[in-house]
């Protein structure tokens, strides 16, 4: 049962994201026209040190109003690969440069409204360069034991979706370890 596309229009665009306006026939054989969110590409490093301990930032997200840890995230740059952009993201915002990052898991959240791409990365360790560069993004930077991780996402300190899947993800890979 596929959908198929006959045209698309962009009825908005910024920095941040674009709305757009697709002509979609439905596997019934109606038409309609659907809305589509475009972003741009996400990446997410999860550092891990010697003590089984994750690199976290408590910060406040404005749309939800709600404060939750988070692991350090950002959008993929122009010219930038996924990668780059994970260990970039986790130097700027926590001041610790992660060692050689590796493909953790890949997501699309919300697929059916969005082309939104997750690429989490694992990293295991990480030096101290020092304070943050990015001055607006967490007021606080811990590293938190992996144990208190899942107690921590039932109690809502951890809700962003690319938190959540790396988070979960490592947990699961600790797991069969």
């Amino acid at each position: 049962m596929e959908w198929k596309s006959h045209s698309e229009r962009q009825i908005y665009t910024d920095k941040w994201v674009n709305l757009s306006l697709a002509d979609v026939q439905q596997p019934d054989g109606s038409r309609c026209e659907y809305t589509i969110v475009r972003l741009r590409h996400l990446a997410v490093a999860a550092v891990i040190n010697d003590r089984q301990e994750v690199l976290m930032m408590w910060r406040h997200r404005f749309v939800t109003d709600t404060w939750a840890w988070e692991l350090p995230m950002g959008l993929v740059e122009d010219g930038e690969t996924p990668e780059e952009a994970a260990g970039r993201e986790a130097l700027e915002e926590t001041g610790w440069r992660p060692g050689p990052v590796k493909p953790l898991i890949y997501a699309e959240p919300a697929n059916g409204i969005t082309d939104a791409q997750h690429h989490v990365f694992r990293a295991d360790g990480a030096t101290y360069v020092g304070p943050p560069t990015e001055k607006n993004e967490s007021d606080r930077i811990e590293w938190i034991p992996l144990s208190e991780v899942r107690g921590m996402i039932d109690r809502r300190e951890i809700v962003s979706s690319g938190s959540l899947v790396g988070l979960l993800y490592l947990l699961m890979d600790e797991a069969t370890r």
